[in-house]
């Protein structure tokens, strides 16, 4: 069964997530924080969208072999370095969530945050999926 996306029509309509996830199944994954580190961990890209689509394949990858897909995502937090860069860019990175991980958006909430571990990184996602 996959996760329920639940959208009330008394709230603002969502534009990028939904506003609640109802998940029943077998096997939670929690994923960790992604950023935009190839496999030698170095963070590739010079703007916030290459980031953001390399820090959310890496994040579809940890899913993928742990056995999920991105249907089964529930929860993805974005922490970003500068958030109105991250809302300027905002169309374009839906672009890339729905290339990648289709229209069934998890509940999400971007923060933002002062620096992420590397000082390179301007994007980091983590996520939780659940698994039927």
């Amino acid at each position: 069964m996959s996760p329920e996306r639940i959208n009330p029509a008394e709230l603002s309509p969502p534009k990028g997530f939904s506003h609640a996830v109802a998940a029943a199944g077998s096997r939670l994954v929690f994923l960790a924080g992604q950023t935009a580190l190839d496999s030698e961990g170095t963070v590739v890209g010079e703007t916030l969208p290459e980031q953001f689509e390399r820090a959310l394949v890496n994040l579809l990858t940890a899913l993928a072999a742990a056995g999920g897909a991105p249907a089964d995502l529930a929860r993805v937090t974005v922490y970003a370095v500068d958030v109105p860069a991250y809302r300027d860019c905002a169309a374009e990175l839906g672009r890339i969530w729905r290339r990648l991980a289709g229209r069934d958006y998890p509940a999400m909430a971007v923060i933002g945050v002062v620096r992420l571990w590397d000082d390179q990184a301007m994007v980091e996602l983590d996520g939780v999926a659940v698994l039927p």
